[in-house]
């Protein structure tokens, strides 16, 4: 009977692992599909395919976006290895929409502007680092 009920144990653990399994798919600098040992990073698309996550190699998050019907929906933030906030931004049905801004590693605001329908529109401004 203990036999039996390790298991039933056993099988339940394995099948909610295979349930809750996540594709990954290891990419280059370009973001293009490659080999694991070729890989910069690699990204693993959610099982109802509503959200992506891109991983640098070491595990920590390069980027984190959602989708809806395949296209780019909602917050876009990207970030540095070291875990800072590089990039943060909308997307509203696969284009680039609103406030844009690029950070440094240090949390500044490099760059900021904004996008209508993919396009960047107005002002941007550059922010350099004071000497």
């Amino acid at each position: 009977m203990k036999i039996f009920n390790k298991f039933i144990i056993l099988f339940i653990f394995f099948f909610s692992i295979t349930i809750s399994a996540q594709k990954t798919t290891w990419l280059n600098a370009a973001l293009k599909e490659t080999q694991k040992a070729k890989a910069i990073y690699y990204k693993v698309v959610s099982k109802n395919k509503e959200s992506v996550t891109f991983y640098y190699k070491s595990g920590k998050v390069f980027r984190k976006l959602k989708l809806v019907n395949g296209k780019e929906m909602g917050a876009f933030s990207e970030f540095y290895e070291t875990g800072e906030i590089k990039v943060q931004g909308r997307y509203n049905n696969g284009l680039e929409e609103g406030v844009w801004k690029t950070y440094d590693k240090k949390g500044k605001i490099r760059e900021k502007g904004k996008y209508d329908k993919g396009e960047k529109v107005g002002v941007w401004k550059t922010f350099y680092k004071n000497f």
